[in-house]
């Protein structure tokens, strides 16, 4: 598949929580299935910054740097006698409405375009916001530690590779397109924090399990991704 989209992730907080797999299967696309790690099944708040993007090769004026923070939650599908491990995303928020226009034309992706800012310290401080009616919401975290590599088996390892995306369509059918980048290397974080009206942002279903502690929580420096063209599945 060509590529669609180019971009640098950077400075990515993973903040996870593990869900009761009956509120995630509404959400799970045609032709995939819930991913389980040690028999459970996860979702997690990402921030990140979105840099030197690139559409088709062309870079967009005013377009190229924001941050962007979302919800996922992990799946699979058997392509050719391997398992594909991929993403589904709840709702993704960006500040520039011409992302989210693009994102959901030609993905369906569900994006909105919100006020965002973010704090950056790798180790120190690291926080995304972005503002509803007013509000200003925010997941963050202390880092800790330098780069290391997780074990294969870790959690670490199952939440940052999947390299598939999987969007559910008007229609009911499925999109599927690829996600490359390198392994990577994660850090500690500590004293994670969602603050109460986020976790209202994410409706009622995820939000008893979202109001409690995560998981797990962990920062990533991130690299060159490559988001390729999608296809029906």
């Amino acid at each position: 598949m060509s590529v669609f989209l180019t971009a640098e992730w950077r400075n990515l907080l993973m903040v996870n929580y593990v869900v009761d797999p009956a509120v995630l299967e509404p959400y799970v696309p045609a032709g995939t299935e819930l991913d389980f790690w040690n028999g459970r099944t996860y979702v997690s708040v990402v921030g990140f910054q979105f840099l030197r993007t690139k559409v088709l090769g062309v870079p967009i004026p005013f377009h190229r740097d924001f941050d962007e923070l979302n919800l996922r939650l992990y799946v699979r599908r058997k392509a050719a006698d391997v398992w594909r491990q991929g993403v589904v995303f709840v709702r993704e928020v960006v500040p520039r409405w011409a992302v989210a226009w693009v994102a959901r034309t030609v993905y369906n992706e569900n994006y909105v375009a919100l006020p965002m800012r973010s704090k950056v310290s790798l180790p120190g401080p690291l926080r995304y916001e972005w503002c509803v009616g007013g509000v200003w919401n925010s997941v963050s975290a202390n880092v800790v530690s330098e780069p290391y590599v997780p074990a294969p088996d870790s959690e670490e390892t199952f939440i940052t590779e999947h390299y598939w995306g999987y969007a559910r369509q008007r229609d009911g059918s499925t999109v599927e397109y690829e996600v490359t980048h390198a392994p990577w290397p994660v850090r500690r974080c500590e004293s994670p924090v969602l603050f109460p009206t986020a976790v209202e942002f994410y409706g009622p279903a995820f939000a008893p399990f979202l109001a409690g502690p995560p998981s797990s929580v962990f920062a990533v420096d991130g690299s060159p991704v490559a988001v390729h063209r999608g296809k029906r599945i």
